[in-house]
């Protein structure tokens, strides 16, 4: 999570107004509090999780975000975030228009789930994978939706959405020769700086 936070960091203008999608323990909107001042929101599901972050002081909805924002006027926020969520919901690309339209920007992070591992397991195993990357099985896994790199830069290219920046890396958070040439294949995780 600390690489994560760091090149997150330098794409988050400091003070400004941020929104969490699917924010976990609230670890995240915390950091980011304490290092750039910003006015962070969170939207969480799982009332455990929502706890945490009342503790840490983080201003948190309860909130599915399948059901939309529209509690949220348009173009409220600075940056929304949503932090390997992207695959945990139904209707990833109707959230990405949420995402963008109640904020000037957006940053998802998410598992490529075309890295090479991956699919050499499927090709031998002949079974989902299950790894430290991915540490569920088929059924009991809260991925909805298996997106690779490639699969989100053709819906943002579908939806019009302007990929600023991104930042792919491998298991140990480098971008290395393979990963920037392959980046579907050799990439374990995905970042994407976005706006309309």
């Amino acid at each position: 999570m600390t690489a994560e936070i760091d090149v997150l960091q330098q794409w988050i203008k400091p003070g400004s107004r941020v929104l969490d999608l699917g924010c976990g323990d609230g670890r995240l909107l915390q950091t980011l509090s304490q290092q750039l001042g910003v006015e962070g929101y969170g939207l969480e599901i799982d009332p455990l999780k929502i706890n945490l972050c009342i503790e840490r002081g983080i201003n948190v909805i309860e909130q599915d975000l399948d059901q939309g924002l529209q509690n949220f006027a348009t173009d409220s926020f600075d940056t929304v975030i949503m932090t390997q969520t992207l695959q945990a919901v139904h209707f990833p690309h109707l959230v990405l228009e949420e995402m963008l339209r109640v904020g000037k920007q957006g940053i998802i992070t998410f598992p490529n789930f075309a890295h090479w591992r991956c699919r050499v397991y499927l090709s031998l195993r002949g079974r989902m994978p299950v790894s430290r990357f991915m540490p569920y099985t088929w059924y009991d896994t809260p991925n909805i939706h298996f997106c690779t790199v490639d699969d989100f830069e053709q819906l943002c290219a579908d939806k019009n959405i302007q990929i600023m920046q991104r930042s792919i890396v491998d298991e140990q958070n480098r971008t290395s020769t393979l990963v920037r040439t392959f980046p579907n294949m050799f990439g374990l995780t995905a970042r994407y700086h976005i706006s309309r």
